[in-house]
């Protein structure tokens, strides 16, 4: 996970337009608008940013999507395990998190997580994109949601690392997902480049 230089804050006024004009320049993207509450005029400074995607040959934009966002220097994507469409998750200098909803294409949720030697870094990315989301909704008043995505959370990620209590804030995640982390690298001798951690940990500051 090779974050460079991308650790500023970027100007993402003209986010939407400069994401839509990357992915839409693909011959393939039928229609790709802002959706969400960034669309509805109900967002706060903290919210994500959805897209709507529909595209003629999918598997062909999907290909194409690290080279078409490449000029937007995302601190990483990724596709997301969870959702009912197919989802390319971006997280973006500020820290700034993006979806591009495959509003077409369903998705089969994926089991979870199984760490390894081999995926602890993806398992990082996933957890500090999950992170910016919770975040988002929980600036959102969404107190129901947040209670909800922590027991996936938990589930999903936070158990399969050796956690053994399901957290309540994303604080807690947080701390939890740390020590996890911590055992995890231990377990299996490797050390996870914490540039995605350092990169977005300032957004969970009080």
């Amino acid at each position: 996970m090779d974050l460079g230089a991308g650790v500023g804050r970027p100007d993402v006024t003209d986010l939407a337009e400069r994401l839509i004009a990357s992915v839409g320049a693909h011959r393939a993207v039928r229609s790709i608008r802002l959706g969400g509450s960034r669309a509805e005029g109900r967002a706060t400074d903290k919210s994500d940013w959805d897209f709507l995607v529909e595209a003629n040959d999918f598997p062909a934009v999907a290909e194409a999507l690290p080279t078409l966002l490449a000029p937007l220097e995302p601190l990483v994507q990724q596709w997301d395990r969870l959702s009912p469409e197919w989802c390319w998750m971006l997280v973006l200098r500020g820290p700034t998190k993006a979806d591009l909803i495959f509003t077409e294409e369903p998705h089969v949720k994926e089991p979870p997580w199984e760490p390894s030697h081999e995926n602890l870094e993806a398992i990082e990315a996933h957890f500090w994109d999950w992170m910016l989301w919770l975040r988002s909704k929980e600036a959102g008043g969404k107190a129901q949601l947040v209670e909800g995505e922590l027991d996936k959370l938990f589930n999903h990620l936070l158990a399969p690392l050796g956690a053994t209590r399901r957290p309540s804030s994303v604080h807690g995640a947080i701390a939890t997902y740390r020590a996890s982390r911590r055992r995890a690298e231990q377990r299996f001798g490797v050390v996870v480049n914490h540039a995605l951690e350092d990169a977005v940990a300032h957004a969970f500051e009080p």
